[in-house]
C-alpha cells in the first residue's frame, strides 16, 4: 500500500518552489552572501576596505581605463590566508599614468592628469624595483592597463570593490540583528504569552513604550549609548526590533497554550519552560520565519540610514550608505551614478528579502 502523505514542511517546500520570484529572490540572496563572504577574493581591488587610492582619477564613469604604475613601498608583504577573507596591506603605491618610455635605465612617465597642462614627467630607476635586473622587465611587471567597471568614486577608489566588500556590512547587519530580535523577541512573547496576567502586562507596558518610539530615533540613541562602530551599530538595530517578534510570538502561543497537547504536556507533570520551547515554539514558527525575511529588510535600511548620518560603520570600512553619503551631491553635478550605483543595490537586496518574505508567507499558509 502507498503512502502518499507528506509532511507539512514537504508540501511548504512544493508551494514556495512553485513561487517564481520567490525562488529567484532566495538564489539572489544566495549570491550575495557568496560574494560578500569572498569579497576581497572578487574584488579589483584587494587592500584592506578597498581603499587604495589614486586621486588624480577620481569621479570616473564607468569602464574608465587607464595605465596603472604599481611602485614598491619596501620589503615585499606576504600574502596570507586571512588576507582572502579581510584584505592586506598595501605593499605598493599605484600611480595612473598616461604614457611612458623606457630610457637610459630608467622609466620616464607622465602622470595621468584631466588637464594637459597639469601634466608632469618623472622618472622611477631601476633601483626603485627591488629585485628586478633589467628596466625592461620591471616595465612589464609594474605597469598595466586597468578598468575600472563601475568607475572611481571622489577619492579615486575603484567603486566595485568598494560594493562589493561593502555587502558584507548590509549581510552582516541584517544576520545580527535578526539573531538578537529573534532571541530577545521569543523569550519575552513566549513568557508573556504563556504565563499571562502581572508577567504579560509588564513585557506588553514595555514592548509598547518601545514601539512608541521611532525606530531611527531609537537607533541613533542607543548608538550613541555605546558608541560609534561596527558591532555597536547591528547591537543598537538588533535591540529595536525584537518588539516586533514579541507581539507576533505572544499572541501565538496565546491562541496554542490551550491546545490539547499543551494540556497533555502539563498532565506528565512537564515544567513551563520544557512545554513553552519544546512543544509550543516549534508549531508556531512559520510567522515568525516570515516576519525575520522582513526585519532582515528593515535592518539593511536602518543601517543604511544610520551610515548616510554618519552613525553606522565608519571610514575606512565601506558600506552601501556611506558610499551614498560621500556621493549624494554628485546626483546634481553630472555624476548620479556614484550614488544610484549603492541605491540600487539596497534596493534589490531590500526587495528580494521581501519577495522571499511574501513567498514564505504564501508557502506557510495552511489555509491555501
Amino acid at each position: 500500500m502507498n503512502n502518499n502523505t507528506q509532511s507539512l514542511t514537504a508540501i511548504a517546500l512544493q508551494k514556495f518552489k512553485k513561487n517564481f520570484w520567490g525562488v529567484f529572490s532566495f538564489a539572489f540572496i544566495l549570491v550575495l552572501v557568496f560574494v560578500s563572504v569572498f569579497a576581497y577574493v572578487l574584488a579589483p581591488d584587494k587592500s584592506a576596505n578597498a581603499n587604495q587610492m589614486h586621486l588624480s582619477i577620481h569621479s570616473k564613469p564607468p569602464g574608465f581605463n587607464v595605465k596603472i604604475m604599481a611602485i614598491p613601498l619596501g620589503d615585499k608583504i606576504e600574502s596570507s590566508f586571512s588576507d582572502y577573507f579581510f584584505g592586506g596591506a598595501n605593499s605598493l603605491t599605484e600611480i595612473p599614468i598616461s604614457s611612458y618610455k623606457i630610457k637610459n635605465n630608467v622609466i620616464e612617465y607622465v602622470a595621468y592628469s584631466d588637464e594637459p597642462s597639469l601634466q608632469m614627467v618623472k622618472e622611477v630607476s631601476l633601483k626603485t624595483f627591488v629585485g628586478e635586473t633589467s628596466i625592461e622587465a620591471a616595465a612589464g611587471k609594474f605597469i598595466s592597463s586597468r578598468t575600472f567597471y563601475l568607475g572611481t568614486d571622489k577619492y579615486g577608489r575603484d567603486l566595485l570593490s568598494r560594493m562589493l566588500i561593502g555587502s558584507r556590512v548590509s549581510i552582516s547587519i541584517g544576520v545580527v540583528a535578526v539573531v538578537i530580535s529573534l532571541v530577545v523577541g521569543i523569550f519575552f512573547g513566549a513568557i508573556g504569552g504563556y504565563f499571562g496576567g502581572k508577567t504579560d502586562a509588564l513585557i506588553m507596558w514595555v514592548v509598547n513604550i518601545i514601539w512608541s518610539i521611532p525606530t531611527l530615533l531609537l537607533v541613533i540613541a542607543i548608538t550613541l549609548a555605546l558608541g560609534k562602530g561596527f558591532w555597536q551599530v547591528f547591537v543598537a538595530v538588533g535591540l529595536t526590533m525584537w518588539v516586533e517578534v514579541a507581539r507576533v510570538v505572544r499572541g501565538q502561543v496565546i491562541s496554542v497554550k490551550e491546545m490539547q497537547y499543551v494540556t497533555a504536556a502539563k498532565a506528565l507533570g512537564f515544567g513551563n519552560f520544557r512545554i513553552i520551547f519544546n512543544h509550543i515554539l516549534p508549531n508556531i514558527m512559520a510567522p515568525v520565519i516570515v516576519i525575520s525575511a522582513a526585519n532582515f529588510a528593515s535592518a539593511i535600511l536602518v543601517e543604511s540610514g544610520l551610515s548616510f548620518l554618519g552613525l553606522g560603520a565608519q571610514p575606512p570600512i565601506p558600506s552601501w550608505g556611506s558610499i551614498i553619503k560621500d556621493h549624494y551631491s554628485y546626483i546634481i553635478l553630472g555624476k548620479p551614478y556614484l550614488a544610484m550605483v549603492p541605491g540600487l543595490a539596497i534596493m534589490s537586496l531590500t526587495l528580494a528579502f521581501m519577495m522571499m518574505g511574501n513567498a514564505l508567507r504564501d508557502a506557510l499558509d495552511v489555509k491555501q
